[in-house]
């Protein structure tokens, strides 16, 4: 975890101070329910819970000095844990096993974040609707290749960025459901010491559901698919930082990052306004979906288990949604304040010489009885004219003295076919759907 980009609500997620509370609870309620079945004294259950209402502090630094020397985690914290609470800590852990521990808590930690996440994905998407109502109608061109295709509007350009992240959202949803599984079924997730009931308790506590079917570990395809959904939605906010990116090059400049007062652009040159906010997007978002990687390649674990995945979830964990968080909450004030030039965009949709239209001829040349490859080849040889004089020419100008066009078509035909309104009559229909 990088600090440079981490927000303290999803950091405090993954403190060690943090860890330590969940395990407490998930041994607490474990030895709770060991008490009501009568397999601990009710002793042991109220010795830990009246600890616990002290709010005493987890002194890590104490844990992790115990550590050092047992090589053990689990069992380092349960010693630290006895010495707060005295005899009656020893009955904690009855049949259970270290990873019924930690992985529990890593579904608690993974469900908390996700909850966070989804929240900032309310946000983003909050954002993109204003904006994109705001823009509803605003033409601009759309590209294919990088080269200017039809005219479109920027609104259709955000309503689709919406419609996207509310698939990504959905699939969050879905991810958050799929990790947020208990297991506490003992050492090779046969429950030989420990009932099934402790396991379905300890999971209503804590905001789970109990594994279908555990060995020892929780299955990682579980992980996979929640660290693969994260890894999409990076791929996403990538797709609109990378959109922001082109709109604001100098040659282009129809949209661009917020620049506040005082703001520096470049060390050597004054002028520069740079998209510094979605480049390093686009940089956050390579290192989300490089966590996706590892993740599959836990779920081949050796037998009922082995800790090859331990390592990688405690870079994984933390990393992918520290940064994911980060990342969801720049965009959302990319989108926020993003400064749009409707003029440039305006100008842009002109440059070309009306080039943007030849489609709307093209099939009008058909529509008059044209064989398609004729009507192709009189449009093409008109716009390719266009196109040499960098869009100095007009193409309605030279299709109307084109005797083999005009034969075909009226001028006034002609000129319908270059009203821009006619691209946007289908946007309250697109709107709809995104919208509802």
């Amino acid at each position: 975890m990088v600090p440079r980009y981490a927000r303290p609500a999803m950091t405090a997620i993954w403190e060690p101070e943090s860890k330590y509370r969940i395990w407490f609870e998930i041994e607490a309620h474990a030895t709770q329910k060991l008490g009501e079945l009568g397999v601990v004294p009710e002793s042991g259950p109220k010795a830990l819970w009246d600890w616990w209402k002290t709010d005493p502090k987890i002194d890590v630094a104490a844990i992790d000095a115990k550590e050092a020397v047992l090589k053990h985690d689990v069992i380092a914290f349960l010693d630290w844990v006895a010495e707060q609470v005295g005899p009656e800590a020893r009955f904690m852990h009855q049949g259970m096993t270290s990873s019924d521990v930690l992985d529990t808590t890593l579904a608690v930690q993974l469900a908390r974040a996700t909850d966070i996440l989804l929240e900032d994905m309310d946000e983003l998407l909050a954002a993109l609707k204003r904006r994109a109502e705001e823009h509803k109608y605003t033409p601009t061109i759309g590209r294919s290749h990088g080269i200017h295709a039809e005219p479109t509007t920027f609104g259709v350009k955000l309503a689709q960025a919406y419609a996207e992240f509310a698939r990504c959202r959905k699939r969050l949803v879905a991810a958050r459901e799929e990790i947020a599984t208990c297991a506490i079924s003992g050492a090779v997730g046969t429950f030989a010491n420990i009932d099934p009931a402790v396991e379905e308790y300890v999971a209503e506590q804590m905001g789970l559901s109990a594994e279908t079917v555990s060995t020892q570990v929780i299955p990682r395809d579980r992980h996979a698919m929640y660290f693969s959904v994260l890894a999409v939605i990076a791929s996403s906010i990538e797709r609109l930082a990378v959109e922001v990116r082109h709109l604001q090059r100098t040659e282009v400049l129809e949209a661009e990052e917020y620049f506040s007062p005082g703001q520096k652009g470049s060390s050597a040159m004054p002028h520069k306004r740079n998209p510094v906010l979605t480049e390093n997007l686009t940089g956050q978002a390579r290192m989300i979906r490089s966590y996706a990687i590892p993740a599959l390649e836990n779920v081949a674990l050796w037998h009922e288990r082995d800790i090859s995945h331990s390592s990688v979830e405690r870079f994984i964990g933390p990393d992918a949604t520290i940064t994911l968080d980060f990342a969801l909450a720049r965009l959302t004030s990319v989108v926020d304040k993003l400064i749009v030039y409707p003029e440039r965009m305006q100008k842009n949709l002109d440059r070309m010489g009306g080039l943007v239209h030849s489609q709307r001829v093209l099939l009008a040349l058909t529509q008059a009885g044209l064989p398609r490859d004729t009507a192709y080849r009189l449009v093409q040889r008109n716009a390719m004219k266009v196109w040499e004089s960098d869009g100095a020419l007009s193409l309605l100008e030279l299709l109307k003295q084109d005797p083999e066009v005009t034969a075909a078509m009226s001028e006034a035909e002609l000129e319908d076919k270059f009203n821009l309104d006619y691209h946007f009559k289908q946007v309250d229909h697109i709107f709809e759907r995104v919208f509802g």
